[in-house]
């Protein structure tokens, strides 16, 4: 199932301004210089988000502990960053995991160190 109109205008936001940090600073940085900076990029933008969204895991009914969002963007598109040499299967599971934990169906995986920040960007769908 296709996200919304919404969460996709959402996505594209946010995609926008994760270019413009890329732009900017280039690869190399630690990922909280690049969530630091696309954070300044989207109040910029008055795109509303959230950093450090904590979120309750559950199992079999039970609270079990916390995640941590980097950001989750106008309350319903998760927004993963990574600055690591290239993304791996367990990176895009993680994703998958936020999306199941907190009820939501899209989610970015955004790595910044890359030569091309297309070559970094995964849009996740969970159906």
């Amino acid at each position: 199932m296709e996200p919304d109109a919404e969460l996709d205008a959402l996505a594209r936001s946010v995609v926008d301004a994760a270019f413009q940090v890329h732009k900017a600073l280039g690869p190399g940085y630690l990922e909280s210089v690049y969530e630091a900076a696309l954070c300044v990029e989207l109040r910029n933008r008055q795109v509303p988000f959230r950093s450090q969204v904590s979120f309750g895991i559950e199992y079999s009914g039970e609270r079990v502990g916390e995640g941590r969002l980097d950001l989750l963007v106008g309350e319903r598109l998760i927004v993963e960053l990574k600055a690591v040499e290239s993304l791996a299967p367990i990176h895009q599971a993680q994703v998958i995991s936020y999306l199941k934990a907190t009820g939501h169906t899209l989610a970015l995986l955004i790595n910044f160190n890359v030569p091309l920040l297309k070559q970094g960007i995964r849009r996740i769908v969970l159906s």
